[in-house]
């Protein structure tokens, strides 16, 4: 059954109907580390004639930033801006709409470059599989070309490396969560878990904190920074005197199960 989005029109290729429509790369480029980068993703890049990625309006974009040492000079750059980030809630019906719309006109985008049998590969820090802007595309032009992803250094891991912190052991159990969830859910999550990362802190942090203190893991947590980076700052939850944290910053509970 053919279940492409119909929002998204299917654009004929060229008028010269031997032309084949190009390929999207969604490229996983790592935590921010420009030495992460897989060889595969170097690869991708540097074939690509097109080079897309998301940014912040008036930013160049964690991604692209990553990236820069690897593009090679003629490649097209398609940046895709953000219509807002953190301004207001994502609980409130304009932050789905806004950003919605924002996730159909980019598919659009690249839908073009590709019907002109261009392959464009889509940037991403992180993973783009992970909590990444990338899936939004991918759901959306995934039954109208073809579409190969290449996999890239998560945040918990690159974050767990620099920090030299072994995160799970034995049988321990992992649970990674998003600090926006609920108060509750957060405690009763984390207290039913042995090792935990929690992402999306930014206003969220406070509430993590306290839902760490229920749960009674506080005292083992670990802050971590724009992890992999210059600006990379690593410490002890328990050290860290104020609430505020930036969007690249997350919280490791390393596991205590079985050892040799």
């Amino acid at each position: 059954m053919n279940m492409r989005d119909p929002a998204i029109p299917l654009i004929a290729p060229h008028k010269d109907s031997t032309i084949t429509l190009g390929t999207l790369h969604g490229i996983g480029l790592g935590p921010g580390d420009p030495e992460l980068v897989t060889v595969k993703a170097v690869r991708l890049i540097q074939a690509s004639p097109v080079l897309a990625y998301f940014a912040k309006k008036g930013c160049v974009g964690t991604a692209r930033t990553i990236a820069d040492s690897w593009i090679i000079p003629g490649t097209e750059e398609l940046p895709l801006y953000y219509p807002i980030t953190t301004e207001i809630s994502f609980k409130e019906k304009a932050y789905a709409e806004k950003l919605g719309a924002f996730y159909q006109e980019a598919s659009a985008e690249i839908a073009a470059k590709l019907a002109e049998g261009r392959d464009v590969a889509l940037i991403c820090e992180g993973d783009p599989m992970f909590y990444g802007s990338f899936m939004h595309i991918f759901m959306r032009l995934k039954e109208n070309f073809r579409i190969s992803v290449t996999a890239g250094v998560t945040g918990m891991s690159g974050c767990s490396a620099s920090a030299a912190q072994p995160i799970t052991w034995g049988d321990d159990v992992l649970t990674i969560l998003p600090g926006t969830l609920p108060l509750e859910d957060l405690t009763r999550r984390l207290a039913e878990t042995d090792a935990a990362v929690i992402m999306k802190l930014g206003a969220n942090f406070k509430k993590v904190r306290s839902a760490l203190e229920t749960a009674g893991l506080a005292a083992r947590a670990l802050y971590v920074e724009h992890g992999t980076t210059p600006s990379e700052r690593i410490l002890p939850l328990s050290e860290k005197p104020d609430d505020t944290a930036p969007y690249f910053s997350l919280i490791l509970v390393p596991g205590q199960g079985r050892r040799p």
